[in-house]
């Protein structure tokens, strides 16, 4: 039996700082709670960090106040099809296995049952910005071959989404269109099926979906300069059960004002706050997409992301957020591309 249940494990006085360093580390996407005879207290899922993060939880905050406190559990003498079962009925993908004395002794997930399947959703990455602000590196060289460590930007995303099941990819091109299609090809090369469309002028971060083929399945759009270890696979599950439109990924950002804040009533002053720090969430670049939202996109006219977002508000489409609690870096500015140099060694 494997021991990498293990590695899910914290303590009841455990941070969420610490369940989020567990969850990004371990294989198995579960935290468990344990006492200290390996008692299991409860659980901490994926989805429950992100709800955390969404109601501005703090990262200090313990995780008995975000565990799920009566997990569905199996036991160690439940068999194969029934553990199955159990996962199937509670659309649950791990499952704690307890002994008699209600001691963790296991965690079971349905891929470890269930041979895990390709997934058929199109991935579409935006690779042809001019990349200006990296210039001289730009100059001779689109942004999405750049080297980080041994291999182009684009082509260590193109990994993490097959690591994950996907396999079908088009590529969005524009500024040095042939080196980036020369260099991928067909995608064989990776395992990949990969397909470009070519914007003859720049359609903005999303005009360029209207020239895909028509879509069955919701689209996975992402910059193509982006690095990150989001879990595509439970992307795509949230954006399934919101039933949204468009699911959006975001990031918390903080931002502490260097001056004291003054509260005011007219011209009296009500009370001050010394350097505060204000919590927003920003757009983190990366989209899952119904198809009724592409088929609406008009073929070759330019569009922004904002702009789409606001037509899908006007027809009372939902718009979900994905809080991103992994490793995710922007590969604008020379300052991050040299940041991913280092990075890409720790956690790729």
């Amino acid at each position: 039996m494997s021991s990498l249940w293990r590695t899910t494990q914290v303590k009841a006085s455990a941070s969420m700082q610490e369940a989020i360093e567990v969850l990004n580390n371990s294989v198995i996407k579960l935290v468990t709670v344990i006492d200290e005879s390996e008692h299991l207290l409860g659980v901490i899922t994926d989805g429950d960090i992100r709800r955390a993060i969404l109601n501005f939880k703090a990262l200090d905050t313990q995780v008995t106040d975000i565990m799920c406190y009566e997990p569905i559990t199996a036991s160690e003498t439940d068999g194969k099809r029934f553990v199955m079962a159990l996962l199937e009925k509670n659309k649950l993908q791990h499952i704690p296995v307890l002994n008699k004395n209600k001691q963790l002794k296991n965690i079971i997930t349905k891929d470890s049952l269930l041979q895990k399947s390709k997934l058929n959703n199109t991935v579409f990455l935006m690779a042809g910005g001019f990349g200006t602000r990296l210039h001289p590196l730009t100059h001779s060289c689109p942004k999405p071959l750049l080297k980080i460590g041994k291999k182009p930007i684009l082509e260590t995303i193109l990994e993490s989404f097959y690591q994950h099941g996907f396999n079908n990819f088009f590529i969005s091109v524009h500024y040095k269109a042939q080196m980036i299609k020369d260099y991928f090809s067909s995608g064989s090369r990776l395992g990949l099926d990969i397909a470009y469309v070519e914007e003859v002028t720049p359609l903005g971060t999303a005009g360029a979906l209207s020239l895909l083929p028509e879509q069955d399945a919701p689209v996975i759009m992402m910059n193509g300069d982006l690095l990150t270890k989001v879990d595509f696979t439970e992307l795509l599950s949230y954006h399934h059960d919101e039933q949204a439109a468009i699911t959006m990924c975001v990031r918390e950002h903080e931002y502490q004002v260097p001056y004291g804040v003054i509260k005011s009533n007219k011209n009296q002053v009500v009370s001050i706050v010394e350097k505060p720090t204000e919590k927003y969430f920003v757009n983190a670049g990366i989209y899952v997409i119904s198809p009724h939202v592409i088929k609406r996109i008009i073929l070759d006219e330019p569009l922004d992301m904002p702009d789409l977002i606001n037509k899908c508000l006007e027809e009372n489409d939902k718009i979900s957020m994905f809080p991103i609690h992994e490793y995710w870096l922007d590969i604008g500015r020379m300052s991050d591309f040299e940041r991913a140099q280092s990075d890409i060694v720790n956690f790729f």
